[in-house]
């Protein structure tokens, strides 16, 4: 459908999911097929986005059909084509709730329409039946809530092979460990290619109802801190320390049930060098994106030295690979931890190697230093913010790996050459991303470099 995928490349480009954005596109297909034909009718797209450098990616985008414009999706709307003497309007079936049915129904029932397959995991009651509110706010992908029950993420970019989100949280069904939502099921669909696999269209997971969102409640936190000028972190009344303790714990809880559950192997000398070497690579990278990296680079290059020269034991195993305060909810209970489909970004085969527990631990610290200095950003000569800042960030670090030593036997944050090095690569991806995305935040990851590399 021409006049379709027309509709489609004026759209994408403004969603949130679509990655995209700013680069010069030399051509757009799709294929697409009927998922339910009730009232609104659903059709589920693959949408295939040439650019003009030669790469190319794969969108997942559901529409509902309507007859008349819908007043109420006007934020959904993707537009209107014509056909038969008449004109249908399209609209985002991720938006439009009444299209939101289908999707559990197919699930409890184990269908198989046209290339997409529903696989329950058969462990729990699914709400068959129940429409799914929108979860706002996210970046890669699109969630729906049904009632207090499921969540159904949908995984807008599509690449064959299982996402690494079913397949830990499959693999985790066997230990019962109580820091992860269970799965309860996942749709795929066929490549249209048939020697490669099929692509993970979404998956169906336990809804935590009454969570907090570990960002909002560090950086809540922070505030409380900082409206108390003569107070120290651990007299404020909103201290975190006690979370950040027991969320270490729940890490290290989830990093031993997964080398249980999935492979691991002891890392070689060419582990070592390889890491170093695709470090050194993402920082030669990064300099060209942001030419302030240059004044770190011979501290960073000398952190990745020693790496490649370290032999501090490393058992390799699958990680979440993604791990900060946003990837977590706590409970009335404990901790939870979500999303190991690791980053979007990065293709789906590198996110599913062996790799060392620290890349998460890495990620958690780095978290933790931009929970403590985000406000900063308006402020960036508060001294004494400044210093109180560190105080925060200091001190829920120490508290993470003290929570993470107690439950492993491993002290993460000790003199690792390769946790160093890991914070340091995190932060200059984070310098990329913030100098794409959010300008002003750059000087978060960049004061963060100058600590790392002097070991303040």
């Amino acid at each position: 459908m021409t006049a379709l995928t027309d509709l489609l490349r004026d759209w994408m480009p403004h969603q949130r999911w679509f990655a995209g954005k700013g680069r010069e596109w030399s051509g757009i297909s799709e294929d697409g097929f009927l998922l339910d034909r009730s009232n609104p009718v659903l059709s589920v797209h693959r949408v295939r986005v040439s650019y003009a450098d030669g790469a190319q990616e794969t969108y997942l985008v559901p529409l509902s059909w309507r007859d008349h414009p819908a007043e109420d999706l006007e934020s959904a709307f993707v537009g209107a084509v014509a056909g038969d003497g008449r004109e249908t309007y399209a609209y985002d079936a991720m938006r439009d709730r009444d299209a939101t049915t289908p999707w559990l129904i197919h699930l409890v029932n184990a269908s198989t329409i046209g290339p997409m397959h529903f696989h329950p995991a058969g462990v729990a009651y699914i709400p068959e039946g129940l429409p799914g509110d929108l979860v706002s706010g996210e970046q890669s992908n699109t969630s729906l809530i049904y009632g207090q029950e499921a969540i159904l993420k949908l995984f807008r970019r599509l690449e064959p092979g299982l996402n690494p989100d079913v397949e830990v949280h499959d693999a985790l069904r066997r230990t019962e460990n109580q820091h992860i939502a269970p799965l309860l099921g996942h749709i795929e669909i066929d490549d249209p290619d048939a020697s490669n696999p099929p692509a993970t269209v979404a998956m169906l997971q336990t809804f935590v109802p009454n969570a907090s969102d570990g960002w909002r409640l560090a950086t809540a936190s922070v505030r409380d801190l900082y409206m108390e000028g003569d107070l120290h972190a651990d007299e404020v009344g909103g201290d975190f320390a006690a979370d950040s303790e027991r969320l270490g714990a729940a890490t290290a809880s989830v990093h031993a049930d997964m080398a249980q559950v999935l492979p691991t192997e002891p890392a070689g000398e060419d582990w070592y060098a390889a890491t170093a070497a695709q470090m050194n690579d993402r920082l030669t990278a990064a300099i060209d994106i942001v030419p302030q990296l240059s004044e770190h680079a011979d501290g960073l290059r000398a952190l990745y030295a020693a790496v490649a020269e370290s032999r501090e034991p490393v058992v390799r195993q699958r990680v979440h690979g993604d791990l900060h305060l946003g990837q977590v909810l706590r409970t009335a209970t404990g901790w939870i931890v979500l999303d190991f489909e690791g980053e979007p970004a990065r293709p789906l085969a590198s996110r599913r190697e062996l790799d060392s527990p620290l890349r998460d631990v890495a990620g958690m610290l780095r978290s933790f230093d931009y929970a403590a200095r985000h406000m900063l950003v308006e402020q960036p000569d508060d001294a004494q913010r400044a210093y109180r800042a560190q105080e925060w960030a200091a001190r829920n670090r120490a508290a993470y790996c003290t929570g993470y030593s107690a439950a492993s036997g491993l002290d993460p944050c000790g003199e690792s050459p390769l946790l160093r090095a890991f914070e340091a690569d995190k932060c200059v991806y984070e310098c990329v991303y913030e100098a794409r995305n959010r300008p002003h935040w750059l000087m978060i990851p960049l004061n963060s470099l100058s600590r790392l590399i002097n070991r303040e």
